[in-house]
């Protein structure tokens, strides 16, 4: 199962130095069957597409979250057994919880496919997102409109050989 994992640079940085994202659990998305009905697709590029937004919303939030990270979102596209990564992790089943996975132990950096991350022109629309998450998520609808801007950029991919000059 291909999952995406959300991090920040500095926990990209901490995962290539461990050598694995981790330590676990971990929360991940991946096409699970709560996002295939949600999305009514059998385009299995389009529900990948909709899985790697999922984590790069969850990657705005450690954003938010580390004053000092920058403000680059960060999803990094791993294999793993079908088995590791277990839907719904939380049981509640709702739109916040799409795609969300668990998987219990960490992930070698081996298993990743891909790094996806924000060009440089997105560090505007990332900064001010991040900032706005806490007013957005009590119904500002101008944060909300905010936090959406950052989704208007498209995350970059990066071979997993990338990852040292991407933490530079």
């Amino acid at each position: 199962m291909r999952v995406y994992v959300p991090l920040t640079l500095p926990g990209l940085a901490e995962a290539q130095k461990a050598g694995e994202l981790g330590p676990g659990p971990l929360t991940a998305y991946a096409v699970t069957p709560g996002l295939r009905e949600w999305y009514v697709s059998d385009d299995i590029e389009e529900l990948e597409y909709a899985a790697l937004n999922r984590a790069a919303a969850a990657s705005l939030r450690l954003i938010a979250a580390d004053p000092g990270a920058a403000r680059r979102r960060v999803v990094v596209a791993a294999d793993v057994p079908d088995r590791e990564a277990v839907s719904d992790p939380d049981m509640r089943l709702d739109a916040s919880s799409l795609g969300e996975v668990r998987i219990a132990a960490a992930v070698s950096l081996r298993k990743a496919a891909a790094v996806h991350v924000d060009s440089d022109d997105a560090d505007a629309d990332v900064t001010a997102a991040a900032a706005a998450l806490g007013a957005a998520d009590h119904g500002d609808d101008d944060a909300r409109f905010t936090v959406d801007g950052a989704e208007d950029h498209e995350l970059l991919w990066y071979g997993i050989q990338e990852i040292p000059n991407l933490i530079a």
